[in-house]
C-alpha cells in the first residue's frame, strides 16, 4: 500500500496508461502529458474518467531513446535509469533532445555520470544535441514500472 494522495493521477510514465490495480486518474478539464508536457484536451479512459491526451503510442525516436537509455545503469542498484523510472520526460524536438530525468537520492554523488551516459545514449540514437535537466523531485519506489525489480514488495 502507498500513502498516496487519491486525487494524484496513477499513470505510467512510460505510456500514459492508468496503472492496472490503481484507482482511476480524476477527471480533468485538460493538462500536460507527462511524456510529451504538450497541453491538450482531455481524453476518455476505460471506466468512464478522462486523462489528459496522450497519443496511443509514443513516438519512433522516444521509442529507440528509451531502448537506449536501457543500458545506462545505476551503479549502486545496478538497475537501467528505465527500470527504475528515473526517466520521467522525453522531449525530441527540432534543434534538441531534452530529457528530464531525477536521481535516486538527494545530491547523487553519481549524477554526472548518469547525466553524461543518458546524454551519450540518447545522442547514439537522435543525432541532435541533448540537454538533460535533472529534476528535484524525490524519487521513490512506486515510480518504477515494477517495483519488484529491487527484490522486496511494497
Amino acid at each position: 500500500m502507498t500513502d498516496r494522495d487519491p486525487s494524484e493521477k496513477h499513470l505510467n510514465p512510460h505510456t500514459g496508461q492508468p496503472i492496472p490495480g490503481e484507482p482511476a486518474p480524476q477527471p480533468s478539464a485538460g493538462g500536460a502529458s507527462p511524456a510529451t508536457g504538450a497541453t491538450a484536451p482531455a481524453a476518455p479512459v476505460p471506466g468512464g474518467a478522462t486523462a489528459p491526451f496522450t497519443s496511443s503510442a509514443p513516438s519512433q525516436q522516444e521509442m529507440a531513446i528509451r531502448s537506449a537509455l536501457e543500458t545506462v545503469m545505476d551503479p549502486e542498484i545496478a538497475l537501467s535509469v528505465i527500470d527504475l523510472g528515473l526517466i520521467r520526460e522525453i522531449h525530441v524536438q527540432p534543434d534538441k533532445t531534452l530529457i528530464r530525468m531525477m536521481m535516486t537520492t538527494p545530491f547523487c554523488p553519481y549524477a554526472p555520470q548518469l547525466i553524461k551516459d543518458v546524454t551519450e545514449a540518447t545522442m547514439s540514437v537522435v543525432p541532435q544535441p541533448c540537454e538533460v535537466d535533472v529534476l528535484a523531485d524525490p524519487w521513490s519506489p512506486d515510480l518504477m514500472p515494477d517495483p519488484g525489480l529491487l527484490g522486496f514488495s511494497f
